[in-house]
C-alpha cells in the first residue's frame, strides 16, 4: 500500500506544480488587466483557508487581517478562503460601502456547510421563498425593544435561578460552560416557552450545528458536518411540533399572542399568518438558527465581560456601584424593569469595551453581485467579499492605544461612525442586538451584585469556534460579598 501510495504521488507532484503555475500567472495576468486589489490567493483550491482558520484557533483570528493590511493595502487586499476569491474592505470606508451596498451591488453569502444545514438562511437556496422572506421581515421586529420589554422581568428572574444553583456556594467555578448553559436555557424560555430542565440536553445538539457550520462540507459518519446534519434533523422535527402545538394553543387561546417571541412571531400579521400555517419547518430553522447565533455571541461576550472585570478591580468598582444603585431602589424580591436597564449605561459601556476587543462576530462574508470600483481596484462580479471589525476596532487612529480596555471610549458621542462594529450594520444590523444588550447587563446585575472573582488562569489562550471564547472556559475563584466585607 505505501510503494503505490508514494507512485501515486509522484506522479501527482508534477501535476500539482503545473497547477500552481498556471494559476499563479492566472492571477498575475488578471491582476494586471483587470487592476485586481494586492494581495495572494494561496495554494491551489485551499487559498489560505488554512492560515485564516489557524489564526482562529490560535484564538488571534485579527493577525490573519492585520498582517495583510500592513503587507498590501490599508483599504483592500485579496486573498482566497474556502476555494474563493475574496476580497477585504478595511476601514470606516470599507464597513461603510458594505452596509450601504446591500442587495445592489452585494448580496450575504454563506459558506456551503451552512446552506446545507440551514437552507432557510439563503432565500434562494429554499423552495420556500416566499415564507422565508415574511420570516426574515417579521424577524427584527419581534427582537426590538418594544417587543422585548415584557419579558425583562423573566429574564431576572430565570438569571436569580441561575447564580443560586450554578455560583452560590462553590468556591470555584468555571464560566464559559456555565454561561452557555445560562443562555440555552434563557433563550429556550423567551422564545418558546420551554423551561423543562431536560432540555438542556438538547445543548449538545446545538453546538454540533454551530461546529458543522464552519466545517468542510464532507457528510461522511463521526465529521463535524454529518454530525450537524444529523443534529439539525432532531432538532427541526421538535421544534416543528413545538410549533405545530403552539399555532393549536393559539388558535383555542390557550397560549397568548405575546407570551414570548414565537407567540408573537406567529400572531404579528393576520395577512401572514395563513402562509406560515404552512411553513412550520421554515419558522423551525429561523428559530433554531436565532438561538444558535444568539446564545453564541452573548456567550462569549459575558465570558469576556467577566475576565475584564477580574483584571480591573477599578473598573469593577464603578460597575458594582452603578448596579447596586439599581439593586437598592428596588424593593426586596422586586425584579429588574426595563427603566432599570436604562440606567446600566457604564456598565453597558464596559460590554461594549469587551466586545470592541473581542468581537463576538469578527466578520461577515458578501458575494458581489456587479463589477465595481473600490479605492481604485476592481473587484470583480461573484468574488467575496469580507468586513472585519478588526480593521477599525483595533486601529489606533480610531481607538487610541487599542490594546488598553478603557470604556470612556464610549462616553459622550461614541466612536465614529463605522468604527465599531461588533454589531454589524446597514440592513443587516444584528435584529437580536437588543436581546444581547439586555442578557449580557442582566447577567452583570446579578453578577457583580453576588461577588467578586479573581481569575485562576493569569495567561489562558483564547480560541474562536463561531465566537471566540478563552480555551478553559476562564476557571475564576468566587469572593462573595459577605466573605469580600469580613476580610475588609
Amino acid at each position: 500500500m505505501e510503494p503505490l501510495f508514494l507512485y501515486i504521488l509522484v506522479l501527482a507532484f508534477p501535476f500539482f506544480v503545473f497547477l500552481s503555475l498556471q494559476i499563479l500567472f492566472h492571477e498575475q495576468k488578471s491582476s494586471s488587466i483587470l487592476n485586481l486589489p494586492p494581495g495572494r490567493t494561496g495554494w491551489p483550491l485551499l487559498g489560505e483557508t488554512l492560515d485564516f482558520l489557524s489564526a482562529r484557533r490560535r484564538g488571534h483570528p485579527e493577525k490573519f487581517v492585520l498582517d495583510r493590511i500592513t503587507k498590501y493595502s490599508s483599504e483592500c487586499f485579496k486573498t482566497s478562503i474556502l476555494g474563493q476569491p475574496m476580497a477585504f474592505l478595511c476601514g470606516p470606508s470599507g464597513n461603510k460601502f458594505m452596509f450601504s451596498n446591500e442587495n445592489q451591488l452585494i448580496k450575504p453569502w454563506f459558506a456551503n456547510s451552512l446552506k446545507k444545514i440551514i437552507p432557510v438562511m439563503e432565500e434562494s437556496n429554499t423552495p420556500k421563498v416566499t415564507a422565508v422572506k415574511i420570516v426574515r421581515k417579521l424577524i427584527p421586529q419581534i427582537l426590538k425593544p418594544e417587543a422585548l420589554q415584557r419579558h425583562v422581568s423573566v429574564m431576572d428572574d430565570i438569571t436569580q435561578r441561575h447564580f443560586v444553583s450554578e455560583w452560590e456556594g462553590k468556591d470555584e467555578i468555571v464560566v464559559f460552560p456555565l454561561v452557555r448553559k445560562y443562555t440555552f436555557l434563557l433563550a429556550c424560555r423567551v422564545f418558546l416557552s420551554v423551561e423543562d430542565p431536560e432540555v438542556v440536553a438538547r445543548l449538545d445538539l446545538f453546538y454540533q450545528v454551530g461546529s458543522g457550520m464552519i466545517s468542510i462540507p464532507i457528510n461522511f459518519p463521526g465529521t463535524p458536518f454529518n454530525k450537524a446534519i444529523r443534529a439539525m434533523k432532531i432538532l427541526r422535527k421538535e421544534f416543528t411540533d413545538i410549533i405545530s402545538q403552539r399555532k393549536l394553543d393559539l388558535s383555542m387561546q390557550k397560549a397568548t399572542p405575546t407570551q414570548d417571541i414565537l407567540s408573537h412571531l406567529l400572531t404579528m400579521f393576520d395577512g401572514d399568518q395563513k402562509h406560515l400555517t404552512s411553513d412550520s419547518d421554515v419558522v423551525a430553522d429561523f428559530i433554531i438558527g436565532l438561538l444558535i447565533a444568539g446564545f453564541d455571541g452573548v456567550n462569549s461576550a459575558i465570558t469576556f465581560t467577566a475576565k475584564y472585570l477580574a483584571e480591573f478591580p477599578h473598573i469593577y468598582d464603578l460597575v458594582y456601584r452603578e448596579q447596586m444603585d439599581i439593586a437598592k431602589s428596588k424593593a426586596p424580591g422586586e425584579p429588574l424593569n426595563w427603566e432599570d436597564i436604562q440606567k446600566m449605561k457604564y456598565s453597558w459601556n464596559v460590554a461594549s469595551e469587551v466586545m470592541r476587543l473581542v468581537p463576538p462576530s469578527p466578520g461577515i462574508f458578501r458575494e458581489v453581485l456587479h463589477e465595481f470600483m473600490y479605492a481604485g481596484f476592481t473587484i470583480p462580479k461573484g468574488w467575496k467579499l469580507q468586513w472585519s471589525a478588526y480593521t477599525t476596532h483595533l486601529n489606533p487612529e480610531y481607538f487610541p492605544n487599542p490594546d488598553r480596555f478603557d470604556p470612556t471610549r464610549f462616553e459622550g458621542k461614541g466612536p465614529d461612525p463605522y468604527t465599531y462594529v461588533a454589531f454589524g450594520g446597514g440592513t443587516r444590523l444584528c435584529p437580536g442586538r437588543d436581546y444581547a444588550r439586555l442578557t449580557i447587563l442582566v447577567y452583570m446585575h446579578n453578577m457583580v451584585k453576588r461577588f467578586r472573582w479573581e481569575k485562576l488562569l493569569p495567561n489562558e489562550q483564547v480560541t474562536v469556534a463561531l465566537s471566540p471564547h478563552p480555551a478553559k472556559g476562564l476557571p475564576i475563584r468566587l469572593i462573595p460579598h459577605e466573605k469580600n466585607n469580613k476580610q475588609n
